[in-house]
């Protein structure tokens, strides 16, 4: 058993180092993409949602090529709409550029998962169906390139049959096809039509899946970033032609051909080492992604525990059901929870399924009881955390202090920004409005709140209902008596630190300009939230 632990500790430690790696290299590309594009268009946060965008362009130019293709003659088929200067030839450039795209977004979004430590867990299916849907669009990308029935289609053919053949599932080699013997089958380009349909729609099914288990889900990026890569596509598409090589002829050997390196890559391999080895090296890369979120999980003693709901605080207000950005809150009746004796001031309380649950902490700040969170970071323990904070650092109201998300510019390791404290919080979201109001009331100069960009927010929607609680009365929001001219919320990504520097010291300047802050001696803080007279999570239970 220890050996085993050991060995497990081990594969973790070794992933850990390469995620550190990887997230500091990722983080330097965040920072000067978000200086060309800001952060709301910066594509590296959108990768996830450019696939779907891709995925969309090829469907579309799909159904246009489709009207022209022919079975019967595949590549003068092609050449037709190749022909066509004014549509089909850059339809045809578009649809092949976005299929490209399609693979470059996908294994950037991989990368990045695996690099912010998001594949393990809860999080498990959505990485192992990103793995089955990165097959499928290779699959469709291959199929496709064989359609067209050029040298390079035969190419991808042929090397396919040979891989085929070493497998129990045919009753004599395909590879005899493309020896030259006889003229292709129909049925082959009919096969391969097939196929390039069919499989989007086992694409659509996984990316179901691969959301299934978020709460809301954006599919498409903004809207400019979406034209602006759609008119890139079509640009490319004008600029640079999708090239088309010379109809295959099975008993000639082409000199020269098309090469698509995202599809093709494998051809040198398999033809450099023995089929068999290729298939050993194929299948153990897939174990390896497929295995990822085993041996990226971190030990039982080690894992962030999922949050929990005190019964006792809970008001049943439903701001933490409806918050959860993983559905893994749902509100069940408090004679569940509690007994058939239970005596509270709502019907229902708010119960975590920790099979859901990620212990990003969003629930934490959603709760003005404070009676919701994982252990040890609830509103509770941020309030007991920000009063020994005070006294040991003992800002002064000339001071300002920085509220700082661990994952941002001010994140594990940054005790001071500007000579401004840090006081680290695991997510921006999982902020209590009530440290904020602490701060304030006891007499800091004024409030930094340094968080990721919201659109890569490790926890997916914290910032968004970190601003709505300060600055628009969602529930757990700030109170009114804060003075909020003394509160910033500033954006700084991990390695956009020399960026969130001169915002402190103009916030420290703008907050001396403001007067001497005053503090209070004795600072309470409500626990109180109100609960609505109908309740949205009582109609769903029932």
């Amino acid at each position: 058993m220890n050996n085993t632990v050991t060995g497990q500790g081990a594969r973790r430690s070794a992933v850990t180092a390469v995620q550190r790696v990887g997230r500091r290299a990722l983080a330097r590309l965040d920072a000067f993409f978000n200086r060309l594009y800001t952060w709301r268009y910066n594509p590296l946060y959108h990768t996830g949602a450019l696939v779907v965008a891709a995925f969309v362009v090829l469907v579309v130019t799909g159904l246009y090529l489709l009207l022209f293709y022919r079975i019967s003659a595949p590549h003068a088929s092609v050449e037709r709409v190749a022909g066509q200067v004014w549509l089909g030839r850059w339809i045809r450039g578009v649809h092949r550029y976005a299929s490209d795209l399609a693979l470059v977004a996908t294994a950037v979004h991989a990368f990045r998962m695996f690099v912010q430590d998001r594949l393990w867990g809860p999080r498990a299916l959505a990485w192992i169906s990103g793995v089955v849907l990165v097959g499928i669009f290779f699959l469709c990308g291959w199929t496709g390139y064989v359609m067209v029935w050029d040298t390079y289609g035969q190419l991808l053919a042929a090397e396919g049959a040979r891989l085929f053949d070493v497998l129990p599932l045919f009753s004599e080699p395909i590879s005899r096809t493309f020896v030259g013997g006889a003229p292709m089958p129909r049925a082959f380009f009919f096969l391969n039509l097939f196929a390039h349909i069919a499989v989007p729609v086992g694409l659509a099914l996984f990316l179901w899946i691969h959301v299934s288990r978020l709460a809301r889900t954006y599919l498409l990026p903004p809207r400019p970033l979406l034209w602006t890569t759609v008119g890139l596509l079509v640009a490319l598409a004008v600029l640079w032609p999708a090239p088309l090589g010379r109809e295959a002829d099975l008993l000639r050997v082409p000199a020269e051909m098309p090469f698509d390196v995202l599809y093709g890559f494998w051809i040198p391999v398999v033809r450099a080492v023995p089929v068999g080895v290729f298939w050993g090296l194929g299948l153990a890369a897939v174990g390896f992604l497929m295995a990822l979120p085993v041996v990226a999980r971190p030990p039982e003693e080690a894992a962030p525990p999922p949050s929990y709901v005190h019964p006792r605080y809970c008001t049943g207000c439903e701001q933490c059901y409806h918050d959860c950005p993983y559905e893994a809150v749902r509100m069940v009746p408090r004679t569940q929870v509690e007994g058939p004796d239970a005596e509270g001031r709502s019907r229902f309380v708010g119960l975590v399924d920790p099979e859901k649950c990620v212990s990003c902490g969003i629930c934490s700040g959603s709760c003005a009881p404070m009676g919701v969170g994982p252990a040890g970071r609830t509103g509770r323990d941020q309030v007991a955390e920000v009063r020994r904070f005070i006294e040991e650092r003992a800002p002064g109201p000339e001071d300002v202090v920085v509220v700082g998300c661990t994952r941002s510019a001010a994140g594990w390791g940054v005790a001071d920004v500007a000579g401004a404290p840090v006081f680290a919080v695991d997510c921006a979201g999982s902020l209590h409005s009530s440290v904020v109001e602490y701060l304030i009331r006891a007499g800091v100069g004024g409030v930094l709140v340094a968080a990721c960009p919201p659109r890569d927010c490790w926890t997916r929607e914290g910032v968004q209902w970190m601003e709505a609680r300060l600055y628009e009365g969602r529930e757990a929001e700030l109170k009114d008596r804060v003075d909020r001219r003394r509160l910033r919320v500033v954006y700084a990504a991990e390695a956009e630190l020399p960026l969130l520097q001169p915002r402190v010291e103009r916030f420290r300047a703008q907050m001396r300009a403001l007067g001497r802050a005053l503090g209070e001696r004795t600072i309470e803080i409500d626990t109180t939230c109100d609960v609505p007279e109908v309740s949205v999570a009582e109609e769903v239970v029932r």
